[in-house]
């Protein structure tokens, strides 16, 4: 019995371990390659001189039940700075007045149009034009979820890169323009992300952001932090290794035909952005294909985050549910010789660390608690173990931060700063072991093959002003 209670502890030590210890590889690995983005960002940031070779794009915007911010969304779409693009607007079947606000605010009038069925969708009812800007259609159709509307929007769409982006997203007017900047600097490039930020707080008026502002809600507050790092430090830093398994399903871009070759995406999962990413990995490794997934560190979409624990909930539920799917599907990324770091550093790591993770980490604290209540181990050894865990949290939050700050400089007063760091702190303090939980939960279902509920994201949009 000893013995394998010491064996446990040395099992959740070196999980403990290994996963800090790749969270500050990952940090380390993202800060010269965001000095070198930040050292040609100057050039970027000066009017824009177009050459003639941008791609055009098209922008799809899945929308259902999305009264409260669709308005807005497509405004500060339309403002976008890029040479050529549509907005393809798809009602996936919303019970709400989604439809009726598109059409009151943009004129739109039927427009019968023929259309290249190259993935299998869900019927139209309708497609629509707006009389007041010829670049904007709006199709309804027939729910299906957000994958099947994506695939309905490739569908439509004309052009051959695609833009993604979730229908409460405000994009800056120059946010296409740096996203799409990897497929002219690398022909190898099929898709692309950027970095997403939390809206609630700031003000955005006739569909831009005016003013950048915290929160009130606490708990938007401290999905901040996760955000910062997740995105400066995790994604930045996978993408140095060229081994991005994520991009947002809020805001990425995609070369249509690679999609279309790779079925586009499934509507059998939880994690369609995630499922596609990897998938494209596996579909390229495999055929010995040169390819390539970037990630554009720029602040360039703004969504609205959960405000309550039930939303919250269902939100991680759902995303780990669709992790687990992603990487089921794909195993073969893992398994081939040509996996390469996706396959070989980035797969196994998100495997045990963030798939796996909540079941290690649930059962580590149980045990550990147990220990300490048994006299296994001291009061004071265990109190130890959770300073050490919390250190490590808060000092992986406060170094996502403090680059923020260095970087981009988003947040300007010190108030915010300091807010940020208690949220830091606080983060440790109870909310990432309740995500730890509800991410178990997702595992949980996924595992017994439990129905998939999507839930319902309560739209508030008290960030949109006029």
């Amino acid at each position: 019995m000893r013995a394998a209670t010491d064996i446990l502890q040395w099992l959740f030590l070196a999980y403990f371990i290994g996963v800090n210890l790749v969270y500050v590889a990952l940090n380390l690995l993202a800060v010269p390659t965001l000095r070198r983005y930040l050292a040609i960002r100057p050039v970027a940031d000066l009017p824009p001189v177009y050459s003639g070779f941008e791609p055009p794009v098209s922008v799809l915007v899945p929308a259902y039940n999305e009264e409260a911010t669709i308005v807005t969304s497509v405004r500060s779409l339309l403002q976008l700075d890029y040479p050529e693009f549509e907005i393809v607007v798809v009602n996936d079947g919303s019970r709400d007045a989604t439809l009726a606000r598109l059409r009151e605010a943009f004129g739109l009038k039927p427009f019968p149009e023929a259309y290249w069925e190259r993935i299998p969708g869900k019927p139209f009812r309708a497609v629509y034009t707006s009389r007041l800007h010829p670049g904007l259609r709006v199709v309804d159709k027939e729910n299906g979820g957000k994958a099947d509307a994506l695939n309905v929007g490739i569908n439509v769409s004309r052009f051959p890169l695609f833009c993604a982006i979730d229908a409460d997203s405000i994009l800056q007017r120059d946010s296409l323009r740096r996203v799409v900047q990897p497929f002219l600097d690398d022909p190898r490039t099929v898709a692309t992300g950027g970095t997403v930020r939390i809206a609630n707080g700031c003000t955005v008026s006739a569909g831009q952001l005016e003013k950048v502002d915290l929160p009130r809600n606490p708990l938007a507050l401290l999905q901040i932090v996760e955000y910062l790092r997740a995105f400066l430090f995790g994604r930045l830093g996978w993408a140095t290794l060229d081994a991005v398994l994520i991009i947002s399903g809020a805001f990425g871009v995609f070369r249509k035909d690679a999609v279309v070759a790779a079925g586009g995406y499934r509507t059998d999962t939880m994690g369609e952005d995630m499922e596609l990413i990897v998938r494209l990995h596996r579909v390229f490794r495999l055929r010995g294909e040169p390819y390539a997934v970037h990630f554009v560190p720029d602040p360039i979409c703004w969504t609205e985050a959960p405000e309550t624990f039930a939303v919250l909930k269902s939100q991680r539920i759902r995303r780990q549910r669709g992790l687990a799917e992603s990487l089921a599907l794909n195993g073969a990324l893992m398994g081939s010789r040509h996996g390469g770091a996706p396959g070989h550093l980035a797969y196994p790591f998100f495997l045990v660390f963030e798939c796996w993770g909540p079941v290690i980490e649930v059962a580590g604290y149980a045990f550990m608690a147990a220990l300490a209540a048994t006299g296994g181990i001291s009061g004071a050894a265990f109190l130890a173990f959770l300073a050490l865990a919390f250190s490590m949290g808060f000092l992986l939050s406060v170094s996502a931060l403090l680059l923020e700050e260095v970087s981009f400089h988003l947040y300007p007063r010190l108030s915010h700063v300091a807010r940020l760091v208690l949220a830091a702190a606080a983060e440790n303090l109870g909310y990432r072991q309740l995500v730890t939980l509800w991410r178990l939960v997702g595992l949980v279902r996924w595992l017994r093959g439990a129905k998939a509920q999507w839930g319902t994201m309560t739209r508030r949009g008290s960030w949109q002003s006029g």
